[in-house]
């Protein structure tokens, strides 16, 4: 079964770019492609504004954004990949510049789509020349399923429900079945990819119609609610890396991995041969300098082991190493939430269990009032456990909870092992941002003219 939508992008377009192609969500960015423009965000951002800029009478619309989702269980990601390509050909004719990702982080593979509002023929923008009357998600939709008729791959036979299409974000809920924990953490983790600080972080969330309260000055300071959730949900208890004080971590760290510092003070050993104490004593500034040798040559070892002949060089490798950090956060926090999950799957069937006896003698009273009286709280627990697991299992089919504690078990070994990789890479990026300080520190103390070959 596939499932469309198309929504417009009027801010921050570079930055949609970088989440669609996010090569934690497509295979290490084998799952993506481009027409017409670079696959880098921000080069493709100017990509786009460079072909807007001839037209006239643009709006407030940059690009537009296709979501195209599938059942898991009947796309490969390649088929689902050729799907998205088809579609994206046969909506836009050639005329617009288009970003193309297959995600298949989550249990439904769909493609992401993002397009230049302006094409290029013409200058004229889409939402002039296809989207008048605001029905070019027909359009998609009809365009979706023929291609999907074609390969063979299920479609939404009756779409509109009372009258209204039923958006994308509904389908996709439907067909995960997920709790609303589970939705409400997705939602978390995406804004705190998203946000340049705590504040801005509080504004994204509720803009995404999530409730969210904070109150520095008590006890629980930040609780969360998402849309039909009849309580709210205090920061901690939907994990403790969704508490106040390590969402602020968390925004703080993914801010520095995207623009590679670490923030740490390097204290090299090369020796500062400006200081008057060498300046006025040959012998020991003769000391120094071939100490400074030495460890200026144990360097550049470390760069020739690690095959880096150049500044770009050594840039593109520290580059590409913060990348890997990235994507060992993303996936540790990742790791995480399902850790969270299984954890609250097993303590609600525990609940259940333990307050399924009493609701049972309560039927088999017939419903007696004093009964219900006497056994108020219990039945309540028991009702309320029962929706939870029904949201959780639609089909009613509980697992059973040792099955869970050993998938609950692998997941913390998975998250140790990853742990390992973490610790590795950020003991690289500390070797570069040692090498990078002590090199130019040695290059202060001696002729530059001299010795710039060894970085350049």
């Amino acid at each position: 079964m596939a499932v469309t939508n198309i929504h417009p992008i009027r801010t921050t377009l570079a930055k949609a770019i970088e989440y669609i192609i996010n090569p934690e969500k497509t295979e290490n960015g084998l799952l993506t492609g481009s027409y017409v423009c670079s696959l880098n965000p921000q080069k493709s951002a100017e990509n786009f504004l460079d072909i807007r800029s001839f037209g006239s009478g643009k709006g407030d619309v940059l690009a537009q954004h296709i979501y195209q989702s599938f059942d898991g269980q009947e796309v490969t990601p390649e088929q689902a990949m050729k799907i998205g390509q088809e579609l994206a050909d046969k909506l836009l004719k050639g005329k617009y510049q288009y970003i193309i990702a297959t995600h298949v982080d989550k249990k439904n593979i769909h493609n992401h789509i993002i397009f230049n509002n302006v094409s290029f023929t013409d200058y004229k923008t889409f939402e002039y020349t296809e989207n008048r009357g605001k029905n070019s998600w027909k359009k998609l939709r009809n365009l979706s399923d023929e291609i999907c008729r074609e390969h063979g791959i299920s479609v939404i036979e009756n779409p509109n429900i009372n009258g209204r299409k039923k958006c994308y974000y509904e389908w996709q809920q439907d067909l995960m079945g997920n709790s609303w924990k589970s939705k409400l953490r997705r939602v978390i983790d995406e804004t705190i990819m998203e946000s340049n600080n705590f504040d801005d972080f509080l504004e994204k969330i509720r803009a995404k119609k999530i409730e969210c309260v904070y109150t520095p000055q008590n006890v629980i300071k930040i609780k969360f609610r998402m849309p039909g959730q009849e309580k709210f949900a205090r920061g901690r208890t939907i994990g403790w890396h969704y508490d106040e004080p390590q969402i602020r971590k968390r925004i703080e760290q993914y801010q520095r991995l995207k623009t590679g510092v670490s923030g740490r003070d390097i204290h090299t050993k090369i020796i500062d041969t400006s200081k008057a104490v060498f300046q006025n004593s040959k012998g020991l500034l003769n000391w120094a300098e071939i100490q400074n040798m030495k460890e200026a040559s144990r360097l550049i070892n470390f760069l020739s082991t690690h095959q880096i002949q150049s500044q770009n060089e050594f840039e593109n490798q520290a580059a590409i190493t913060y990348n890997e950090r990235m994507s060992v956060v993303a996936k540790l926090n990742g790791l995480q939430s399902k850790i969270d999950d299984v954890f609250d799957c097993i303590r609600t069937i525990r609940k259940y269990k333990k307050y399924k006896p009493v609701y049972d003698e309560y039927r088999k009273s017939g419903g007696s009032p004093k009964y219900k009286k006497e056994h108020a709280s219990a039945i309540e627990n028991y009702e309320n456990v029962v929706k939870e697991l029904t949201e959780i299992y639609p089909n009613k089919k509980l697992p059973k909870i040792e099955t869970l504690e050993q998938q609950r078990a692998e997941l913390i070994e998975q998250r140790k092992t990853l742990n390992e990789e973490y610790k590795r890479i950020v003991n690289e990026l500390k070797e570069f941002e040692f090498a990078r300080e002590s090199l130019e520190q040695y290059f202060k103390n001696n002729d530059r003219s001299r010795n710039k070959g060894l970085l350049e």
